[in-house]
């Protein structure tokens, strides 16, 4: 994680983009879509900054290396699970699972 966190304004440029799900001070979550179209382009030969500049993503507010790490990301889980590693499942999993026998 980075050091740099974002104040509120860049809070709310950030979630105006359509590819952005939601920003906290910390981090962003970005679409589903977003990262389908990442894998897509980077496969093409774009890079990172590119592809993220080309969305209309503010690459100096962002920083370079959450971009690239971003990226690291998403490629390796691409290469694991393909699309479906793309996902963001913490909308599915709801918590621990619970170990008590069902009746």
């Amino acid at each position: 994680m980075t050091k740099r966190y974002f104040t509120k304004m860049e809070q709310e440029q950030l979630k105006c983009n359509p590819n952005v799900q939601a920003v906290s001070e910390k981090a962003i979550t970005y679409t589903d879509e977003f990262k389908r179209h990442f894998i897509a382009e980077n496969e093409k030969g774009k890079f990172p900054r590119e592809i993220f500049e080309n969305a209309g993503l503010d690459v100096e507010l962002i920083g370079i290396k959450r971009i690239e790490s971003s990226g690291k990301r998403w490629r390796a889980s691409y290469r694991k699970a393909g699309v479906g590693g793309l996902q963001d499942t913490r909308k599915t999993n709801s918590g621990r699972p619970s170990e008590r026998e069902l009746t």
